[in-house]
């Protein structure tokens, strides 16, 4: 009889874990603002402005997302935010997610924009949104086209 009820049980709770693998709609990610921040000694700091759509019939919950930016091929940034929320189903959120740029990167692009007006300039970012809960993540990688913020003038402060 023990057995009986182990088996059964068994078999629900495999049933239940598959019912939550069905495929799901993936995210649509965009970088929708770059906004320069306060940096700190010799790196510099942005405000990236992320839009997620959900194009599934289910709320997506999230807590925390963590990203990667790459410039022209070449790694830029990068950043992590611990906010929460639900994205609703078949609809779309704002999360901003501070970014650091480090010296090297700022070097780095500096030499390859000093030929021509490169501000808009393609980028790939990569990461992951989290999940609360024991809920697994969802990780993304997209590739875009972004506007660099203009940077200070020589002399102003």
């Amino acid at each position: 009889m023990r057995r009986s009820v182990l088996v059964i049980s068994a078999l629900i709770f495999c049933l239940s874990a598959c019912a939550g693998l069905r495929p799901q709609e993936p995210l649509r990610i965009s970088v929708a603002g770059l906004e320069p921040l306060e940096g700190k000694g010799m790196e510099a700091r942005f405000a990236v402005s992320l839009r997620i759509q959900n194009h599934g019939a289910v709320p997506l919950d999230y807590d925390g997302v963590a990203l990667d930016l790459d410039v022209r091929g070449m790694r830029f940034a990068s950043g992590v935010s611990d906010q929460q929320g639900t994205i609703p189903r078949f609809g779309e959120t704002v999360i901003i997610v501070p970014v650091t740029v480090p010296a090297t990167a700022i070097i780095r692009h500096a030499f390859r924009l000093t030929a021509g007006d490169h501000r808009k300039t393609d980028y790939e970012l990569r990461g992951q949104l989290g999940a609360p809960g024991f809920a697994i993540g969802r990780h993304f990688d997209v590739k875009g086209e972004i506007t660099l913020p203009a940077l200070p003038a020589e002399g102003a402060r």
